[in-house]
């Protein structure tokens, strides 16, 4: 309240002073400086009048609260990964001619060696017979040939028959033993390609999209005819920050490195698999570092494809202290948070905060083990404030930032 200048007019309500009071002129006297005395308490009370009456004291806000905790918690790494096929198979057809049959419907799960397509074979099965009749007809020149040079040896020591004679039936017989051994590596030539006519699952997998239909005439080595993918056991491919890449090899050295992978909006639950794989590179373009975790997926939930939050477990941070993430607010400053007094009032506190898991924030400095702590109802709240906590469904909850915070209207 603005104080009252003596030297100048006042209104207040129905009253008005309009004489100056001049302190220059002498002293009154004795009934005259009771009767100021008098104007003055007078004007004293209606300007206390005219200030309001002295305002009721604030009622304490509702608000829910919890207990700041301190416990050991594990450290871990959070990150948005991607399903991966352990293994995949693109099948091609390694001879040419015509596909004969296909034996499996599409999206079929196949095991090892099952029969997927047939390729017309009586081309490379007469190419067999053929290649198995000229061994047949050589390996019959080659023994004659041997018995004949094996009969020049005893002649031409009797000089029945000249050394030349004798050096061309060896010559004979060597060279049908090498015509032999290259007819045997025709057969086998064209036992492999009548073995392709028969394209098999060359692994345990699930069979995507028919790519070409029955009927259709393939070359060798061309398109894919079908894709195999191994889901069982099954890749989750995340990358992390560089920064974190020292303390992941660092914890991996002590042994295998727990991985949970969960689908977004917690359906379907949590899977469990281990770290088995760290990129040789940082990509330099994002900072990043690729790491791929194995699931055994023996259930087959984990498609390729798939988005899926994971977490990776590393180190045990020991007497961490955890507070209700809905506890942490966020303003210009940084996050802060209330905590409750003893006399019932708050406190507003800057914080820093580490890792949040399951509703629970780590707060590495600013609030200490066993202070309780705002939950819900922040938005009428400012340091000083008197509260009353309430049960969760009874408080009036909201947050702002800390700028609006500045104190009391």
């Amino acid at each position: 309240m603005t104080p009252m200048n003596p030297l100048e007019p006042q209104r207040c309500g129905r009253l008005r002073v309009t004489r100056p009071v001049d302190f220059t002129r002498r002293p009154p006297s004795g009934g005259r400086r009771a009767a100021l005395a008098l104007l003055a308490l007078g004007a004293l009370g209606l300007a206390t009048a005219c200030g309001g009456k002295k305002a009721p004291p604030p009622s304490a806000v509702p608000v829910t609260a919890a207990d700041a905790v301190q416990k050991d918690v594990r450290m871990v790494v959070t990150a948005i990964g991607t399903v991966e096929a352990y293994n995949t198979v693109s099948l091609k057809a390694l001879v040419a001619g015509q596909i004969m049959k296909v034996h499996f419907k599409e999206g079929q799960d196949v095991r090892k060696g099952d029969l997927l397509f047939t390729i017309d074979p009586r081309p490379y099965q007469a190419a067999l017979d053929q290649a198995k009749a000229q061994l047949a007809r050589d390996r019959a020149q080659l023994v004659s040939a041997a018995a004949q040079a094996s009969r020049y040896a005893d002649l031409v020591k009797k000089d029945y028959v000249t050394q030349q004679q004798f050096d061309d039936a060896n010559a004979n017989a060597e060279a049908l033993k090498a015509t032999v051994k290259a007819d045997e590596a025709n057969v086998q030539d064209a036992a492999i390609s009548l073995g392709y006519c028969s394209i098999r699952a060359s692994m345990d997998g699930r069979l995507g999209n028919l790519l070409v239909q029955e009927g259709n005439l393939v070359k060798a080595n061309d398109v894919p005819l079908v894709t195999l993918n191994q889901i069982t056991p099954v890749y989750v491919a995340f990358s992390v920050p560089e920064q974190q890449l020292a303390e992941i090899r660092r914890e991996e050295a002590k042994g295998p490195l727990a991985v949970a992978a969960a689908f977004p909006g917690a359906s379907g639950g949590t899977f469990t698999g281990s770290l088995s794989f760290i990129d040789n590179a940082v990509d330099s373009a994002t900072g990043t570092i690729l790491l791929k975790a194995t699931f055994p997926n023996e259930d087959k939930a984990l498609w390729p494809g798939q988005f899926v939050n994971v977490t990776l477990d590393l180190s045990m941070i020991k007497g961490a202290v955890l507070v209700p993430t809905q506890a942490v607010q966020q303003g210009q400053q940084g996050a802060y948070l209330y905590t409750i007094k003893p006399d019932g009032t708050v406190d507003m506190r800057l914080v820093k905060t580490g890792q949040s898991r399951n509703g629970e924030t780590v707060i590495e400095e600013g609030v200490q083990g066993g202070e309780k702590v705002v939950t819900d109802g922040q938005l009428r709240l400012f340091p000083g404030a008197k509260v009353s906590i309430v049960p969760p469904q009874a408080s009036q909850g909201g947050t702002q930032p800390p700028a609006a915070q500045g104190g009391s209207k």
